[in-house]
């Protein structure tokens, strides 16, 4: 089990959601089969993390309370805080200070789900190194609309852009970022951007200054989507739901995961999956437990 801590950035108001954000936090709508932020707890999880601290909206805590509880009976342990405005993602470590107490952390947004062989593997590896800060990126085709990494003719980061006009490579940061113990105090010393918010990409770049920062690549083949609309909302639903049937595995369930991890026994899953069989939900996790027996 890691010691590394997660936090989970579930904030803001869903503006791009809007009329159906106006009632209810987005990363707490559907996507196919379960509420979005079940996607980045499992990311994590599979990570090897059990300590969460989960970030919302004053107005959202109470709902996010009421879906996860504490993580006990997923084997983990998850407390909540709040973020009173969108003040940016670095915003994260300085109300998340006390949480991580003084250890490495991973960062992942509520509406990014990441699907692909071999990605335990790769979140596995992140989280063991703690020695430097590790960011997933992945091949797009409107690089503008993200942070952009820049590579040299060897493959090496040289540089990493917010937003650029005129981008230097189409490799964006995803929503994914492990860092280590002293992520904290790199937040603490980054100044507003010109849209008042604390960037992200100047801790990653801060890192890769320093000569501590890994870009992992997800290459052909992987999934990474941002669910932060209608139309990418119903294109993960989809995309889950093809995998889910033609594969009769489970997408983003902390249940499953739990189990895989050793999080959580056998038994433990099974009463898990009981109050879930008149969904359909709790019959795979019933074939889970059943699968090795």
């Amino acid at each position: 089990m890691s010691t590394r801590r997660g936090i989970i950035l579930a904030g803001g108001t869903g503006s791009r959601l809007h009329p159906v954000t106006l009632a209810v936090s987005k990363q707490l709508l559907p996507v196919y089969d379960k509420p979005m932020i079940y996607y980045p707890l499992s990311t994590l999880m599979l990570g090897g993390i059990s300590e969460f601290l989960v970030i919302t909206t004053p107005e959202d805590r109470a709902s996010f309370e009421r879906l996860l509880d504490d993580g006990s009976q997923w084997g983990l342990s998850i407390s909540f805080a709040t973020q009173a405005a969108p003040n940016g993602i670095a915003e994260a470590f300085l109300i998340g200070e006390s949480f991580l107490d003084g250890r490495p952390a991973a960062l992942i947004l509520g509406d990014n789900l990441f699907y692909g062989s071999g990605f335990s593997a790769q979140l596995q590896a992140a989280s063991a190194n703690v020695e430097v800060a590790t960011v997933f990126a992945q091949r797009v085709s409107d690089p503008e609309r993200y942070g952009v990494v820049a590579f040299d003719a060897g493959g090496i980061a040289t540089g990493i852009e917010e937003k650029p006009e005129a981008p230097k490579s189409n490799w964006a940061v995803t929503g994914l970022y492990f860092y280590p113990s002293d992520v904290a105090d790199v937040a603490k010393a980054v100044e507003p951007s010109a849209r008042g918010e604390l960037e992200i990409t100047t801790v990653n770049s801060s890192y890769l200054d320093q000569g501590r920062l890994s870009v992992a690549r997800l290459d052909r083949g992987f999934a990474w989507l941002d669910t932060g609309t209608f139309n990418s909302m119903v294109e993960a639903s989809e995309f889950v739901r093809v995998i889910e049937q033609r594969q009769r595995v489970k997408i983003g369930s902390p249940e499953e995961v739990a189990y895989q991890m050793g999080f959580i026994d056998r038994d433990q899953l099974r009463a898990l999956a009981l109050p879930l069989l008149k969904s359909g939900y709790g019959d795979s996790l019933v074939d889970v437990a059943d699968r090795e027996n």
